[in-house]
């Protein structure tokens, strides 16, 4: 279903974990803190699972492959599993640009996930990144990322969000569907 430039998809039982994905600039970590925040869960940063050698590589220029994301991934899915099996809901902010890497993370959290996919153009995406401080990913591998990514698929529970709407517009937004996710049947 569209609504207002967003689509929404799916709903299970249980307290959410909370996927939100992007290209880099998207507004992951700043979004999924706020939607944290607002569902009183705890946030989890996907950068701080990164390798010393994937930082380096990608601070370098050089993006990662398939093999260089596998224990960043394999990590991040652990993280997931643990707080799934507690029952605790979670906000994992990732790029998760492909589906197989987001159905990696739906078999560790079970019909919990849900995702919320931050969309940028390419432009806006290399300017906010250019424009970061302190952050290990430079400009120049935006496009790598928009190559890799696989937007969300109509059967992946979740919503798609301009990724340049106002925050507290988004988090309105966002708790609603969330809340809905939460409210399906046997929930």
């Amino acid at each position: 279903m569209t609504d207002g430039g967003a689509s929404v998809r799916g709903t299970r039982p249980g307290p959410p974990v909370v996927l939100v994905l992007g290209v880099s600039g998207s507004g992951k970590s700043t979004v999924g803190k706020a939607v944290a925040e607002r569902l009183g869960v705890t946030f989890v940063e996907g950068d701080a699972f990164h390798s010393t050698a994937a930082i380096a590589k990608m601070t370098t220029g050089h993006a990662l492959d398939d093999a260089d994301r596998e224990p960043w991934l394999r990590a991040l899915a652990d993280r997931v599993r643990r707080s799934a099996e507690a029952g605790e809901g979670l906000v994992l902010a990732c790029s998760a640009l492909r589906r197989a890497y987001r159905d990696e993370l739906r078999a560790a959290a079970g019909a919990r996930l849900w995702c919320l996919y931050l969309a940028l153009d390419r432009d806006t995406a290399r300017d906010r990144v250019a424009r970061r401080r302190g952050h290990f990913m430079p400009a120049r591998l935006v496009d790598s990322q928009f190559a890799t990514l696989e937007p969300l698929e109509p059967d992946e529970p979740g919503l798609t969000l301009d990724a340049t709407a106002a925050l507290p517009a988004a988090l309105a937004r966002v708790g609603d569907a969330v809340a809905a996710f939460g409210r399906s049947p046997g929930g």
